[in-house]
């Protein structure tokens, strides 16, 4: 009977923190363990037990560099940041942790290489999101499409060059080309969309075509994460998003063989270790019961 009952847990290879999320995080808790203390322009990530771990070490939030105590350091995040905040922080001789994301940055010189060539500039992302500002920060007069209906809406440009936010999902920018393809004489598109996203996109789709129940582990101010969720609920119904463990419910895993987790880029492995836990207690409890029913 045990065999009938017992769960199957695979984990996407590529769930979780993708490498710039995870340099820049372990670059804010070197910096506490440097100088006792650093500073940030909103959150690091958009998860809030990251943030919460890093404050008890000593990395704080503040709204403007003016809050930031002279010679205390001030990390600017993963997402990149504005070139405004970046004179205005030299112009104070501050001292600067950059953890931008390197692919990010690659980002913003294939924007201004973009301009250069005379284009109008537009960005496929959400609006307000930190990364997705600080790439239409880079050249004036930029515009930000985060919709195809958004796309249907837009005047039509002879030239246009267009990138993406890098967590942006596949089949949205693929809409959105299709549009811009009507509205735009001579485009020129460039896949921004990093390879740690790319990769954790293939993998769900796979997973949750081969599991019986699909979990994805981030926070719901995360878009990144909100995103692999919806793409795991386009193949499989039972796709369940949680912030953490204890967000899991015993009866989404009644009559399942397979569960498959994967996590968004700033959702820490010890989340994704402890959500795994709770499976197995679950299951055994199950298994328990079932047996005791026999």
């Amino acid at each position: 009977n045990e065999r009938l009952y017992k769960v199957k847990i695979s984990v996407a290879k590529d769930a979780g923190y993708c490498f710039g999320v995870r340099d820049a995080v372990n670059m804010a808790y070197d910096a506490t363990q440097k100088y006792g203390e650093v500073y940030m322009l909103g959150s690091i990530v958009h998860n809030e037990k990251v943030v919460d771990d890093l404050k008890a070490a000593g990395a704080k939030i503040v709204k403007n560099l003016s809050d930031v105590p002279k010679g205390s350091p001030i990390l600017f995040r993963a997402h990149g940041t504005v070139d405004k905040l970046w004179d205005e922080a030299r112009a104070k001789n501050m001292n600067i942790i950059d953890a931008t994301c390197p692919l990010v940055y690659e980002i913003h010189r294939e924007v201004k290489r973009l301009s250069e060539d005379g284009r109008q500039i537009i960005v496929i992302g959400d609006h307000g999101h930190d990364e997705v500002v600080a790439i239409a920060n880079q050249v004036p007069k930029s515009i930000v499409v985060a919709s195809p209906k958004e796309a249907l809406a837009m005047k039509k440009y002879k030239h246009a060059g267009v990138v993406s936010q890098s967590t942006q999902a596949i089949e949205n920018v693929q809409e959105i080309i299709n549009i811009l393809m009507t509205k735009v004489f001579d485009l020129h598109f460039i896949n921004t969309i990093c390879y740690p996203t790319k990769r954790n996109h293939q993998q769900i789709e796979q997973m949750a075509l081969e599991n019986d129940i699909m979990l994805i582990i981030g926070s719901f101010t995360s878009a990144n994460s909100k995103r692999l969720t919806q793409l795991a609920l386009k193949l499989n119904k039972n796709s369940y998003q949680v912030t953490s463990a204890e967000d899991l419910k015993p009866e989404w895993f009644s009559k399942k063989n397979t569960v498959g987790i994967s996590a968004g880029a700033s959702t820490p492995d010890y989340l994704i270790e402890q959500v795994k836990i709770k499976i197995e207690k679950i299951n055994k409890d199950k298994l328990w019961q079932k047996e005791r029913m026999i």
